[in-house]
């Protein structure tokens, strides 16, 4: 999954790696980030930054120049489910010091703004949305996630867990009406609630309303919550995870050449 929408347009055989440095720990704790170095068919290089616990996203910077200063310029999301998958490029600010040589430094990294997607594709069954209708079906969703992720950060849950413990968690509280019974919220039915059907599921939404900022009160209604969930659950863990991640980057980091 990890390269399916690059292998069907070939984009994935346009530039090769050329250097590898990897770091397992940073400050103690177990990290697990990979930096490859990458040359296209024109010998420009650049950078791609992974971490295992994110596998659903590369970070692409330029190369560094003479100064070791370099340009965060993309995030690249690749991540399926049961559904299909979605892949898209999201435009980043940011700005940090990278050192290639024996081994590689990573530092200085100033805050990682995202932008805007700007390409992207969607297949969903036997359908593959391209162009601007993914474009904008990519947006849009984009937009959900950061008012979803944004209201679930003010709940103060757990963070820094597997997307396993995540799910586990987070599952009864968005779509209660998908789990069992018994792990549904205490909160979930209480005497006079209504109900509304939609995506062939009865949703409670007088727990929609006592639950979830008024904002999100239709997208949960609707099922699109749901969709959401279904079809981008890694995406909406890795919003909801994004402070974590720029704090991975926030001290130096020295990662040892592989290749």
């Amino acid at each position: 999954m990890d390269s399916t929408g690059r292998v069907l347009d070939g984009s994935a055989f346009l530039e090769r790696r050329i250097g590898l440095y990897r770091a397992l720990e940073k400050d103690g704790a177990a990290i697990d980030m990979e930096i490859s170095v990458v040359e296209n068919r024109d010998k420009e290089k650049s950078i791609i930054i992974t971490v295992k616990n994110y596998p659903m996203m590369k970070l692409r910077g330029s190369f560094p120049q003479g100064n070791n200063s370099f340009i965060l310029t993309s995030l690249e999301y690749l991540a399926g489910s049961t559904f299909g998958w979605n892949e898209f490029s999201l435009p980043l600010l940011g700005t940090g010091q990278l050192h290639i040589g024996d081994t590689a430094i990573l530092e200085n990294i100033r805050e990682i703004e995202p932008v805007q997607i700007t390409t992207g594709r969607i297949h969903r069954f036997d359908t593959r949305i391209t162009g601007e209708n993914a474009l904008t079906a990519l947006n849009n969703r984009y937009e959900r996630i950061l008012t979803l992720t944004e209201w679930m950060l003010t709940l103060n849950g757990p963070r820094g867990q597997t997307i396993k413990e995540f799910t586990k968690y987070w599952k009864p509280v968005l779509v209660p009406e998908m789990v069992l019974r018994k792990n549904r919220p205490s909160a979930w039915l209480l005497e006079n609630d209504k109900f509304q059907r939609a995506e062939d599921i009865s949703w409670n939404t007088s727990y929609t309303e006592r639950t979830f900022s008024e904002e999100l009160w239709p997208v949960r209604n609707s099922g699109t919550l749901l969709r959401d969930w279904e079809e981008a659950l890694s995406w909406i863990y890795m919003m909801y995870e994004w402070e974590n991640i720029i704090d991975l980057f926030s001290s130096q980091i020295i990662l040892t050449k592989i290749k």
